[in-house]
């Protein structure tokens, strides 16, 4: 798939096919994205002429890993809904959306409206929500690994999958993140990003703390 010319909804579809109903709905929520992009810091704005790859590629090549027993999913610091949106528009079940930037909320909301997906928004920070296990924890540009698993700590068990979208220097961050946390990491090759990575993490606890 050649990286240099934007990706628009058909090309998607020859990546990743969907049914014209999903390509429709990921269409309206692209182009509710690009609408509001014009009036918040939805995404970055040199991102926009090629949305579909950088955005809804990059978010909907997680959704082949979820496991199909799963039956919940939390994403982490949603922001315009990638990856978590864009997996409840795919079908994924139970997704609940974090965001704690209120505009970027409001956009959520009309943007599973506009699509016809269920999802649960949560419009607070993720330390605020109530502590509960998840199938699935995805998250994509929020933090640093480290940092990362501190927040998602409150969301999982024994058997949750992690996926989270991260860029090249996802070495050094998983590095970092083993001095704190025993996990089982595979690397996945990212569809949208040559540079990307998706880390997939399973039996994550935390280290204990040394006396």
């Amino acid at each position: 798939m050649p990286h240099e010319a934007p990706l628009g909804p058909q090309g998607f579809a020859r990546v990743f096919p969907v049914s014209r109903e999903t390509l429709a709905r990921l269409e309206a929520y692209a182009d509710l994205l690009i609408l509001w992009s014009a009036r918040i810091n939805l995404v970055g704005r040199a991102t926009i002429a090629d949305l579909w790859r950088r955005h809804i590629l990059d978010s909907a090549q997680l959704y082949p890993l979820i496991p199909e027993a799963a039956r919940s999913l939390i994403d982490l610091g949603s922001g315009a809904g990638l990856p978590g949106l864009v997996l409840a528009i795919l079908g994924a079940p139970g997704v609940e959306l974090i965001e704690a930037d209120s505009r970027k909320s409001a956009f959520l909301r009309e943007a599973a409206r506009v699509t016809g997906t269920e999802a649960t928004i949560r419009p607070c920070r993720i330390q605020a929500v109530a502590p509960h296990p998840a199938d699935v924890v995805t998250a994509r540009a929020c933090a640093p690994l480290d940092e990362l698993l501190g927040l998602a700590e409150r969301f999982i068990a024994p058997h949750t999958l992690c996926l989270f979208l991260k860029g090249e220097r996802f070495g050094q961050e998983l590095t970092e993140a083993h001095k704190r946390w025993t996990m089982r990491a595979s690397v996945e090759p990212s569809l949208s990003d040559r540079r990307g990575v998706i880390l997939r993490l399973q039996q994550v606890t935390r280290e204990p703390r040394q006396a």
